[in-house]
C-alpha cells in the first residue's frame, strides 16, 4: 500500500534547516555527494527527515562547526564518529558557571540568565568578556543542544540575551568621531549575526567607530553605503556553514565595487584555509585577531 504523507514520520527540509543550522543546498549537497542524509517523500514529493537523521545532522553540524570537513567526517566509521563526538563533548570539568548558564537556559529563566551575563561583563570588562567567555560558552551551548541538553528555544533564548547585553555595553562606548570607521554585516543567505555584534564589541573599546547593517545586506547596496559613508573597512562574518567558494566568489565581486582605500575583513576560521590572493583583504580566523588587523590598519595610516 503506497504510503501517504499521514503514514510518513519526518521534518521537512525548512525546518531540519531552522533545527540544524544547516542550509537547504548544503542538505541537497550531501544527498547527492555522501548519500546521506536520506530522506523520505510525501505524497507531494517532498522531501521529510525521519528524527534519528536529523539527531545525526546535528551532530555532524557540530564536528564541522570545529573545524573537520564534511568529506572526513563521511567517510568515517561509527567508531570513530562515536570517538570524535565523545571527545568534542562538554565534560563535567567545564567551568561551574559554563554550566549553570547552560542550567538557566534550559529552566527558561531569562532575567536570570540576563543577570550573569551582565555581572561577568563587569567583571571581566569587554573585551574579555568576548573572548574568555562567550567563545568557549558559545561552543558549550552548541554542544549541549547537540547532545540534546537545551532545546532550539533555549539556544535562541542564550542568543538574544547575549545580543542584548553586547549591545547595552557597545552603546555605552558608542564614540561618533572614532576612528576607523567600520561597516559590520554578513553577505545574502548568511543570517547569523552574533559575530558582528563580537566583533563590534572588540572594537568599540579601542575608539573604532562601528555601524552595522545587520545581516544579508547585498552586495551592491553594501558597496553604495561604504562609498556613502566614507568608510575605511567593511567587515564581514561568516559562519561555519556558509561555503567558503560562495564566500570567496563575493569577496572578490565585492572588491571590485570597492574603492582601493577601503580595507576589507572577512570573519571565519574556514576561510582562513586555502585564502585565495585578493588585494586588501585581511582574513580573521578568531575574534582576537580583529585587534590585530586593527593595528595592522593603524599602522598602515601612520
Amino acid at each position: 500500500m503506497k504510503n501517504t504523507q499521514t503514514d510518513i514520520q519526518g521534518l521537512p527540509i525548512a525546518a531540519v534547516e531552522r533545527d540544524t543550522g544547516l542550509l537547504k543546498d548544503t542538505l541537497r549537497v550531501w544527498e547527492r555527494r555522501y548519500g546521506f542524509p536520506q530522506p523520505l517523500r510525501d505524497v507531494n514529493g517532498e522531501r521529510l527527515y525521519p528524527a534519528n537523521q536529523v539527531d545525526r545532522l546535528r551532530q555532524i553540524k557540530r564536528l564541522i562547526d570545529q573545524g573537520m570537513r564534511p568529506g572526513k567526517i563521511f567517510a568515517a566509521d561509527e567508531s570513530t564518529l562515536a570517538e570524535w563526538l565523545a571527545g568534542s563533548g562538554v565534560s563535567e570539568a567545564a567551568p561551574g558557571h559554563f554550566r549553570e548558564l547552560i542550567e538557566l537556559l534550559h529552566q527558561q529563566r531569562s532575567e536570570d540568565l540576563r543577570q550573569m551575563l551582565q555581572q561577568n561583563l563587569l567583571k571581566l570588562g569587554l573585551q574579555r568578556f568576548v573572548t574568555d567567555l562567550l567563545v568557549p560558552l558559545n561552543v558549550e551551548v552548541g554542544l549541549a543542544w547537540m547532545r540534546g541538553d537545551i532545546s532550539v528555544s533555549d539556544e535562541h533564548l542564550y542568543t538574544e540575551q547575549v545580543q542584548n547585553t553586547l549591545r547595552s555595553a557597545i552603546h555605552a562606548l558608542h564614540s561618533p568621531g572614532g576612528s576607523p570607521r567600520i561597516l559590520l554585516t554578513t553577505f545574502p543567505d548568511e543570517l547569523h549575526s552574533l559575530g558582528l555584534l563580537m566583533a563590534e564589541a572588540m572594537l568599540a573599546p579601542e575608539g573604532a567607530h562601528c555601524t552595522s547593517l545587520g545581516t544579508q545586506t547585498p552586495l551592491a547596496d553594501l558597496a553604495k553605503a561604504a562609498k556613502a559613508g566614507n568608510y575605511d573597512i567593511v567587515a564581514l562574518s561568516f559562519s561555519q556553514n556558509y561555503a567558503a567558494r560562495q564566500a570567496w566568489a563575493g569577496l572578490a565581486e565585492l572588491r571590485r565595487q570597492l574603492p582601493a582605500h577601503i580595507t576589507l575583513w572577512a570573519g571565519g576560521r574556514h576561510l582562513c584555509e586555502r585564502a585565495p590572493a585578493i588585494d586588501g583583504l585581511r582574513t580573521l580566523a578568531e575574534i582576537s585577531d580583529v585587534l590585530v588587523a586593527l593595528e595592522e590598519w593603524q599602522a598602515t595610516q601612520a
